[in-house]
């Protein structure tokens, strides 16, 4: 490994254009990074020919000077998203052996850009999990670890975060239904970015909640993310949610001026038992944004109490209907032993092929859209979700953007939390608003706790202006000045 793989993608793009490197060499010492990266777990699918054959398009792009963003720029594709031909599983065994015939429009859009894939990337199971700790090809390990003791990435997108945060990779698709973009990025020191729902297509991406489910980004700086961000939006014909709206120049937006700005600041997210740290670390937040001239305004969000109970009422029915599909007929595993009927064999394939935490959460779903339950549970929670938005629609009324603490703790260390499902959901507890509101919000990396352990704050901006979240962001950035890097102790 060479310092090539310390680059952020707008270093990397800048040598690039000016021939000081290829794509080739910075795609060969990424691939050696990614195998080195083994320890992490961050990789279920690795395509190294792939990568070089991509590499070599784009040095011939770059060269007829139609350069783009990501042109040659060697990235982690979360195993959500469908590569044609190329492992995509969600990392569940229900979809063992699965290549589609198809690519998701997202990655589509990084490929047409001439970005660059490594591989694919490991995730909690159908994104059902807050610490990848559900996956069938194992956990994923944080790079960050709390002295000798190995921590969670966050999840589902613990892969796109630890190959990040591990320099295996200088960038990585993720998705985020209730936090799986921010948390993990909060966990392990990096940028994370979701756009507004809508912004990106869903086309190919291996549905959990249809109506919460949104592509976004992992990287290590805001800047790449605006460029990243910028290739992987836009209209997609494919997929009815997909929004037919220009993408704004991301990049452009970091001006590093937010003075006037009105930045709220949520009275309902100060929660009891709250570690000190965190708290002290969002009123330092406060006071960077005051410092770059932003003005401070206190506002409400009466109903963010009712938005888990909500989330994980909404989040499990949707994902009861979408999961019936892998029934091993239409999908999902064959040649599971079972005794005979068509009843018998469904049972048999989704007890062998769903793993606990995905049959939790479609027994939950199911319950709550039976008969008897459904205007008691479904139907009341999507009303309280509307009650959320609302909240949001008027507070953005008063504010540009919102800043909030993005997780309620650092990372924890495995088996923690793995064994009681409320514990675990808690740490959507800051994050499940905004997703339930289809609002856009990154998480930036702005300390470490007294573990050493990276701690993010959280901007959410108003629908459709991504541009002012990017904006703030930055100046986070800037003020927060965070360096700090883990120790490769899976090197």
């Amino acid at each position: 490994m060479t310092d090539l793989t310390k680059l952020t993608i707008a270093e990397a793009r800048d040598l690039l254009k000016k021939g000081d490197i290829t794509s080739r060499e910075l795609t060969e010492v990424h691939i050696a990074s990614v195998d080195a990266a083994d320890a992490l777990n961050a990789y279920i699918a690795k395509t190294p020919e792939l990568a070089l054959e991509q590499a070599d398009k784009a040095d011939a792009k770059i060269k007829a000077g139609e350069q783009k963003g990501m042109t040659g720029i060697p990235v982690g594709i979360k195993d959500l998203f469908a590569t044609k031909g190329v492992h995509t599983q969600a990392c569940s065994h229900i979809l063992d052996g699965f290549k589609p015939e198809y690519e998701s429009t997202v990655t589509q859009n990084l490929w047409d850009d001439g970005a660059v894939m490594l591989g694919k990337l490991n995730m909690d199971e159908f994104a059902m999990g807050s610490s990848n700790e559900t996956s069938f090809y194992g956990p994923v390990k944080n790079p960050w670890r709390r002295g000798d003791t190995d921590t969670v990435p966050g999840g589902s997108s613990g892969g796109s975060v630890s190959s990040v945060a591990g320099f295996a990779a200088m960038g990585a698709t993720a998705s985020d239904t209730g936090g799986s973009i921010r948390q993990p990025a909060s966990f392990t020191g990096t940028f994370g970015f979701k756009p507004t729902y809508g912004r990106c297509s869903r086309y190919g991406m291996v549905a959990f909640a249809s109506s919460l489910d949104q592509a976004g980004t992992i990287t290590r700086t805001v800047r790449d993310g605006a460029i990243m961000m910028e290739s992987i939006s836009g209209f997609d014909v494919k997929d009815s949610t997909s929004v037919d709206m220009p993408v704004p120049n991301f990049e452009a937006a970091l001006t590093g001026d937010i003075r006037g700005k009105k930045i709220g600041i949520p009275q309902e997210y100060h929660l009891a038992g709250m570690p000190a740290e965190i708290e002290a670390l969002w009123q330092q937040g406060i006071e960077w944004m005051k410092a770059a001239g932003a003005e401070i305004v206190d506002i409400n969000l009466p109903h963010t109490k009712y938005a888990l109970p909500t989330y994980y009422i909404v989040a499990p029915a949707e994902a009861s209907s979408n999961l019936a599909r892998y029934d091993g007929v239409r999908y999902g595993l064959r040649d599971v032993p079972q005794n005979g009927g068509l009843v018998d064999m469904y049972e048999a394939t989704r007890a062998a092929g769903f793993g606990d935490e995905v049959k939790r959460r479609i027994m939950i779903g199911t319950y709550v859209l039976s008969a008897g339950y459904y205007d008691a549970y479904y139907l009341k929670a999507q009303k309280v979700r509307q009650l959320i938005a609302d909240d949001f629609k008027r507070a953005f009324e008063k504010v540009d953007a919102i800043l909030t603490p993005t997780a309620p703790s650092a990372a924890f260390a495995f088996g923690e939390k793995s064994d009681d499902p409320i514990a675990m959901y808690l740490n959507d507890v800051f994050t499940v608003p905004a997703s339930l509101a289809g609002l856009p919000g990154s998480s930036v990396p702005v300390g470490l706790d007294a573990n050493g352990l990276p701690l993010g704050l959280q901007i959410l901006g108003k629908p459709w202006d991504e541009e002012t979240v990017f904006k703030v962001s930055g100046v986070m950035e800037e003020a927060a000045n965070f360096t700090a890097k883990p120790a490769e102790w899976w090197r």
